[in-house]
């Protein structure tokens, strides 16, 4: 039997993601079997859960997915681990369309408890009147304690405990605040760079130090075994499509169960547009989303890689691309300074981050009879489109048309969208 629950915050900025990194870690360097989950659709913290757990992390998510799905998906990867731990996302009942989506949703659609991390910085006894209100708001969710972040000193969390005591939530200590162990934020989610892995195992070592993890461990709640149906292997065809996925610094934004759902059906090659000067031999080409502003000069200085994405796309290949590998095939990316750097010009349009505009959102797609859904979320602007074929109509989580476009031209279809479709049948899909 394994452990689980979830980490989650009653608004963003308490520093949910920061506990959750360093409890992954601590009990991952204490020798447990640690499988990391992320509420929601973010790609960018699925990686970082995936170096501090050191077992990849997987996305959990209600409006991208059937619930059936969700809960697969849980059963499948915790029953290998020893503890399950999984990120909310925002604040506890923030979710797509009211609490559709939330954290709080998906604890309890898989059952488990959640424990609370407060940014207490500013609040006393008031707390009191807030866990209050999260303990009743919702009866069938289940609140196993609270972290308070950010507390200073043992009489400021004196208030804090005795709040607890007043609502009848656990308290579980409190983390002083540490500037060492602060992960900083960039234009799109999340700081990634090679200093990470120091900033986790001080982030474990300071939270050890402050809360006793073994004890908290006591407030979660042990999964019975679940009997998984295992897809047969034996009767499966071998496959003998060939897909070739872009995967380096540039481009890494993916969701893991897309990789595994292809991998069922294709064979996969990976490549750098950075620095392989030789696309592979395949049948399909995947672009995945990234970071292709970073590395502006880098993309464009490899013409040949350039040029030989453009020919593969005259030949009629089937390319995907989302979002930062969507830019990547458009005539050029425009950096903030307004200078453009040439890239693949599959498409005559460009992307730029002279004037960054937030988007974001859940996004539906329809085309034909195919329904699918994905988040958009990017600061670049498309210019230049307008003559571009498209396919489809997108509406948001409310059902609202947006004017986002998935691009066309020959076999080639490219959006800002990060679609989710593991949970497809093979045919709805086409490979």
């Amino acid at each position: 039997m394994s452990k689980a629950f979830l980490i989650a915050a009653p608004w963003s900025n308490s520093g949910k993601t920061t506990l959750t990194l360093g409890v992954s870690r601590w009990f991952s360097n204490q020798g447990f079997s640690v499988q990391p989950f992320k509420c929601g659709p973010d790609y960018i913290d699925t990686l970082h859960h995936t170096t501090a757990a050191r077992r990849t992390a997987i996305n959990l998510d209600t409006v991208m997915m059937p619930e059936a799905h969700v809960t697969s998906l849980f059963q499948k990867y915790q029953q290998t681990a020893d503890i399950s731990i999984v990120e909310g996302v925002m604040g506890l009942f923030d979710g797509a369309v009211k609490d559709q989506g939330s954290s709080a949703a998906i604890a309890k659609l898989l059952d488990i408890p959640v424990i609370l991390v407060i940014n207490a910085s500013s609040m006393a006894y008031t707390i009191a009147a807030v866990l209050h209100g999260f303990k009743t708001f919702d009866p069938d969710l289940k609140i196993a304690g609270v972290i308070f972040n950010f507390v200073k000193t043992e009489s400021h969390y004196t208030f804090l405990k005795e709040a607890c005591d007043t609502v009848g939530i656990p308290s579980l200590g409190y983390i002083p605040p540490n500037e060492g162990v602060e992960i900083p934020s960039r234009h799109l989610g999340l700081h990634i760079d090679s200093t990470f892995e120091t900033t986790i195992e001080k982030a474990a070592a300071h939270i050890a130090s402050n809360i006793s993890l073994l004890h908290l461990l006591e407030h979660t709640k042990y999964i019975e075994p679940v009997a998984i149906e295992q897809e047969t292997t034996l009767t499966l065809p071998k496959p003998t499509k060939t897909i070739a996925i872009a995967r380096d610094e540039a481009f890494r934004f993916f969701y893991e169960e897309n990789l595994q759902w292809i991998a069922q059906h294709a064979q996969i090659v990976y490549f750098s547009p950075i620095h392989d000067t030789q696309l592979p031999t395949c049948d399909y080409i995947y672009l995945v989303g990234g970071y292709p502003e970073l590395h502006l000069e880098a993309l464009s200085a490899n013409s040949v890689m350039r040029q030989q994405l453009k020919e593969a796309a005259d030949n009629g290949i089937s390319i995907y691309a989302e979002c930062g590998g969507m830019m990547y095939l458009g005539k050029t990316i425009i950096d903030a300074t307004g200078t453009p750097f040439p890239m693949a010009a599959v498409f005559d349009f460009s992307t730029s981050m002279e004037h960054p505009k937030l988007t974001l959102g859940y996004r539906k797609i329809v085309y034909k009879e195919l329904e699918i859904w994905g988040h958009e979320f990017h600061y670049s602007n498309i210019i230049e489109d307008d003559d571009i074929p498209t396919l489809g109509t997108v509406y948001s989580a409310r059902a609202q048309q947006v004017p986002t476009k998935i691009y066309t031209y020959n076999n080639v279809c490219a959006t800002y969208i990060h679609t989710y479709w593991a949970a497809h049948k093979k045919e709805d899909i086409c490979i």
